[in-house]
């Protein structure tokens, strides 16, 4: 609780548990002398009986990874979401799973020697975008990255010497942006997310994320939206991510540069004809997907993240429109469609939700676990 409300008095923690003030000043007591929480004095001027302040010591770290086809991100995340550094790491071509292990710790080597404090690292979490079976640790198939049955997890346990997790990247953002963002109060969503590689999906069902029978549900981007479209990488034709995607903005915008890493930036102000009226094509394509969404999920949001939130920055009211108008009313009357509150941080976030997943779920047992891995290293 701690850990996802970033910070919580005494008096919370024992309102908000039904556990009484003595308990929780013991749980408390152990969790900071493990070093997983800090306490402090409450702020003076309040009314009532002070209660001390509680917070997750964010020097306790994980390491985070998304890799793409055209870059990987790498960041260090603390207790509570805190990001304690990142880098992306551009590519000239599609990182095979050596090179991204390889990148990833030279890029954990410099930001653990920038960190202006000592972390301690306890895990990692890797979101990739494609099929994953994450209780096995395994990418099925990722088809952008050429990834087929590949073990991720063991293999950066092997390579950093801590338990590591691996997830779609798409399930990791939304998990992130339900417990940090825009989705805290709700539990029906449906995220998209839409990246160089494609558009990711995920659906939250009564506070829990969506498996299907395989644990590939959600595969959004590949809707069928156009039959007879484009060839997708998934072998189909017409899928979602193959009419609403940055390529095609890219070719819109002629000589113009589109920085991934700052899209809204590169897509303000006076925009050429062309590539303003493949803005407003790929907005409508993307609200007649949303409506189908709408009719088989009925979320209470839909949150939109990577390019999908720099569309929707720019043509709001396009895109509202558009999918009450498509909409089986009266599902979409009460739909909040957002933009993803976390931006650039947020799948690295959720990748760090995989790797704090065991210290949550036993703090102690696991601190101890990961202290004598290192005494042993």
């Amino acid at each position: 609780m701690v850990h996802h409300r970033r910070s919580a008095s005494r008096a919370e923690l024992t309102r908000l548990t039904g556990l009484n003030r003595s308990t929780i000043g013991a749980l408390v007591s152990e969790l900071v002398i493990a070093g997983l929480v800090e306490e402090t004095a409450p702020a003076t001027g309040t009314i009532g009986r002070p209660s001390p302040i509680i917070r997750p010591d964010s020097r306790v770290t994980v390491i985070a990874v998304n890799p793409d086809v055209d870059a990987i991100l790498v960041g260090l995340i603390g207790l509570g979401g805190a990001v304690q550094g990142r880098r992306r790491i551009a590519l000239d071509g599609v990182p095979s799973v050596a090179a991204t292990i390889a990148h990833v710790r030279t890029a954990v080597e410099s930001l653990t020697a920038e960190a202006s404090a000592d972390l301690h690292v306890v895990g990692a979490g890797i979101a990739v975008p494609g099929l994953v079976r994450p209780l096995e640790g395994v990418v099925a198939r990722a088809p952008h990255l050429l990834w087929r049955e590949e073990p991720i997890a063991a293999m950066f346990e092997s390579a950093f010497g801590v338990p590591a997790a691996v997830d779609n990247d798409a399930n990791a953002a939304l998990t992130a942006e339900t417990l940090f963002g825009a989705g805290r109060d709700h539990s029906h969503i449906v995220y998209l997310n839409g990246s160089t590689s494609g558009i990711g999906g995920g659906v939250l069902v009564a506070g829990a994320v969506l498996r299907g029978a395989d644990g590939f549900a959600g595969e959004l981007g590949h809707t069928l939206v156009t039959p007879g479209g484009e060839l997708c990488h998934c072998g189909r034709s017409g899928c979602l991510e193959t009419e609403v995607n940055l390529q095609r903005l890219e070719v819109a915008a002629g000589s113009v540069t589109l920085d991934h890493g700052d899209l809204d930036t590169a897509l303000a102000g006076d925009l050429s004809v062309e590539l303003s009226a493949e803005i407003d094509r790929q907005v409508d394509v993307l609200a007649r997907a949303i409506a189908s969404f709408v009719s088989v999920f009925n979320p209470e949001s839909v949150v939109l993240g990577g390019f999908l939130g720099t569309l929707y920055a720019l043509r709001t009211e396009r895109l509202e429109a558009a999918v009450s108008a498509y909409a089986f009313s009266p599902l979409a009357d009460a739909l909040r469609i957002e933009r993803a509150a976390l931006r650039d941080e947020l799948i690295l976030v959720g990748a760090a939700e995989l790797a704090f997943a065991p210290l949550l779920v036993d703090p102690l047992r696991e601190h101890h676990a990961v202290g004598e891995r290192h005494a042993l290293g």
